[in-house]
């Protein structure tokens, strides 16, 4: 049963934005995105972290050329650790915890109203468990607060050469390969295909969406030749699904080393047909193309969560962290997609 959001009225959308972890480039690219006015305008912005972290990332960066200190709302988190154990590029247990705090706090303050959605900074899972917080990640968290048993983790990418948006579903997420042929089941793809069908009606307001649904085997089986959970179970789900619901179009199973060269064609501007969405049944299946094609500008979004939450489609990057070199185009991408979900559902 999902935890029920207290509605505050309010012309435009509220966001949090929590730091992710301290010691990677959470911290730069949130303070980089804000810098441009066209990410802060008609929207009011609020990031989740410790304002000390901020303080020395804005001065040891020399940010001040980009945004003004002073214009910027911080909702300053304690924790249980020491900053003076926090150290750029070192993940450790201090910054894990430290992270957790943040988006635990985005949450909390999410479902109390004060917020519409959440935009979160990558954070490092070692560095979780390190702590002593045995999630998967970041979704599975805001799933178990939020009180949601059925959630997904929908991957957006806007085009910059064509008017073309990749949006693909995964059906499992963080499981071992070897697990993903037990994981998968008819019932599983049903609630995975509800909640991308609901997602796609209600965030991004297609009514009737077409969706291809990749196959689990090369070349989808190959009639039972190379694998045959296409002929057990994903061919006869896909039939009593076209069936039961005649407002969606669903293509497959397709092989997964051809479903996405049309999308591909489409994000460089050459002409394709396309769907709305994608569903692949496994993570590197779903993300490989993404990242290839998009990935500074893929957002990663859950969906089945009472609140909007968006997140950059890469990680802590602690190599490269307090070098100021980090790229904040995933995480204003982040950003404007988690203001435009906010008012498609207003």
């Amino acid at each position: 049963m999902k935890t029920a959001v207290s509605e505050i009225k309010s012309p435009i959308p509220r966001l949090a934005i929590t730091i992710g972890d301290p010691t990677g480039i959470g911290p730069e690219i949130v303070l980089k995105a804000l810098a441009d006015p066209k990410v802060r305008e008609n929207c009011d912005l609020t990031i989740v972290g410790s304002r000390q972290i901020l303080q020395e990332t804005y001065q040891q960066l020399s940010l001040e050329k980009l945004v003004y200190w002073e214009n910027l709302k911080i909702l300053d988190v304690e924790f249980d650790g020491n900053l003076e154990d926090i150290s750029l590029g070192k993940g450790n247990a201090v910054s894990g915890e430290a992270s957790f705090c943040y988006i635990e706090t985005a949450i909390a303050q999410t479902l109390a109203g004060e917020f519409q959605g959440i935009v979160t900074a990558p954070i490092s899972k070692t560095c979780w468990q390190m702590a002593g917080h045995k999630y998967p990640g970041q979704t599975e968290l805001l799933a178990e607060i939020a009180g949601v048993k059925n959630f997904g983790m929908l991957f957006v990418a806007h085009s910059p050469h064509s008017n073309f948006v990749l949006r693909s579903l995964l059906a499992t997420t963080h499981i071992p390969l070897s697990q993903v042929p037990a994981a998968l089941t008819p019932e599983l793809m049903s609630w995975k295909l509800e909640l991308l069908v609901e997602s796609l009606q209600k965030d991004f307001g297609i009514s009737k969406p077409k969706i291809a649904v990749a196959g689990l085997n090369p070349h989808s089986g190959e009639n039972g030749q190379l694998g045959t959970e296409e002929e057990d179970w994903l061919i006869p789900w896909l039939e009593k699904e076209s069936d039961r619901q005649p407002d969606i179009q669903l293509y497959g199973p397709v092989p997964p080393d051809t479903i996405w060269v049309k999308p591909g064609l489409a994000w460089r501007g050459l002409e394709a047909l396309t769907c709305d969405a994608y569903l692949a049944l496994y993570h590197d299946q779903g993300l490989i193309p993404i990242k290839l094609m998009a990935f500074d500008l893929a957002v990663n979004t859950t969906i089945g969560l009472p609140f909007v939450r968006t997140s950059p489609d890469h990680g802590t990057a602690f190599d490269i962290a307090g070098r100021g070199i980090a790229d904040a185009t995933s995480m204003k991408a982040a950003i404007k997609l988690g203001k435009e979900l906010i008012l498609q559902r207003i």
